[in-house]
């Protein structure tokens, strides 16, 4: 088959089922990194489908979003996905500094980089998948990922001023339903966030689910759950010959030029790195069990 062109992000499953002509859901898609035990959310979405019918109103989500981080009413804004978390934040900070390789949304979302400015950082870092050690700061910290890695949902960085940035896609395992979040100590900054964010950012069926999800998210176990998983996936790899990298997050690096495109045909879908300047590495997300089963089928073949 034709080698599928590898999105900027991750998250080529549709491209490959296409690719292949196959459903989307046929394809297991180890591109994007989400969380491997995360229930599904259908069952409670399908319980606020009529939230459709009218305009979002998204205050009720944004209160149970700060009762979980510990945090104060007017600390927290939701937005569409993390995305729009950090397109707004860097609009609003107008210029900042990225230590790369990270997250290519931070450069391309501020307007100036100046290495005087406010720096930005992920952590776990994205691509490496290591967390930061304990004493290292930044002004805006991205924690998308964060919870999955130590099972608590923040570092606590707003306590000296920083900003953090989070995503419930990559937790809640729904990239489709786009939530993300800011949160900050400056109740001030987040007000200013949300006059720039467009009317009704949050859609309706986000805002009304929200509190139900998030009354199924259990940190502490997920997050044990996916080590135990990441472990498995680095042994699976290891018997077929590859060193993937250590990793405290979510998914795994190893080095392997043509891993993606011997993977295609069967369905398998991983992330090509070069976007992080990593050329011939590769990024696996932890898959649940049923999933590294079908994973290894496919390397053994």
């Amino acid at each position: 088959m034709t080698a599928v062109p590898a999105g900027a992000h991750g998250g080529d499953g549709a491209r490959l089922a296409e690719a292949l002509g196959v459903r989307p859901g046929q394809v297991l898609d180890l591109s994007a990194s989400l969380n491997p035990v995360a229930p599904d959310p259908r069952p409670v979405l399908e319980r606020h489908l009529d939230a459709i019918g009218r305009y979002p109103d998204a205050r009720r989500a944004a209160d149970a979003m700060a009762a979980a981080l510990g945090a104060g009413p007017g600390h927290v804004l939701l937005t569409n996905g993390g995305a729009e978390a950090i397109a707004l934040l860097a609009n609003e900070l107008g210029s900042g500094w990225v230590d790369e390789p990270d997250f290519s949304l931070y450069r391309r979302h501020l307007g100036r980089l100046d290495p005087s400015g406010p720096r930005w950082r992920s952590n776990p870092h994205n691509p490496s998948g290591r967390l930061a050690a304990p004493t290292d700061t930044a002004d805006v910290w991205d924690e998308a990922f964060w919870p999955l890695a130590t099972g608590t949902w923040t570092r606590g960085d707003v306590a000296n001023n920083a900003t953090v940035i989070g995503s419930l896609t990559k937790l809640l395992a729904c990239p489709g339903l786009r939530i993300g979040y800011i949160y900050s100590a400056d109740d001030d900054l987040i007000a200013r966030l949300h006059q720039r964010q467009p009317q009704w950012s949050l859609n309706g069926l986000a805002a009304e689910a929200l509190p139900d999800l998030l009354e199924t998210v259990d940190l502490m176990t997920w997050a044990k759950e996916t080590a135990r998983l990441r472990n498995e996936l680095g042994d699976t790899l290891e018997r077929h010959g590859f060193t993937p990298q250590p990793s405290d997050a979510n998914w795994v690096l190893l080095h392997a030029p043509d891993l993606r495109d011997r993977l295609a045909p069967h369905g398998i879908c991983i992330r090509d790195c070069t976007s992080f300047g990593l050329a011939g590495t590769v990024r696996i997300a932890v898959p649940n069990d049923e999933d590294r089963v079908r994973l290894e089928r496919a390397l053994t073949q």
